[in-house]
């Protein structure tokens, strides 16, 4: 078991990403099943189209931010819980002038990630 303040987990950048960064709140090292990241997407900030080969549970902390799943579009915002199967195709882009931060959690899995065209 383990707590640890998030303000001490450092950001990394999203290279796929516009304005994007991650941060590991709950790796492999500290949970068997699953990992919990944070990710925040600045104001005018982006990701791509892309896929993953593992399912996707999320919970909107803060901002809006237009999210494409297949071939659905949704505005997701503060309080929102989006659920991305794996395999499906999915995008965000923020709306507004404040950052769209929301935690993922993934199974503790081979992910394979892949830019749609």
């Amino acid at each position: 078991m383990s707590i640890q303040a998030s303000k001490n987990i450092a950001a990394e950048e999203v290279k796929a990403g516009k304005l994007t960064t991650r941060q590991v709140l709950i790796g492999a090292q500290q949970a068997p099943h699953f990992a919990m990241r944070k990710f925040t997407i600045q104001p005018g900030g982006s990701m791509p189209m892309h896929t993953n080969t593992v399912e996707h549970e999320q919970y909107v902390l803060q901002g809006r931010a237009r999210v494409v799943i297949g071939d659905e579009t949704f505005t997701a915002q503060k309080d929102d819980a989006v659920f991305i199967p794996a395999g499906v195709a999915h995008s965000y882009t923020t709306l507004g002038d404040e950052p769209f931060a929301f935690l993922c959690l993934i199974p503790n899995k081979e992910d394979v990630i892949e830019l749609v065209k």
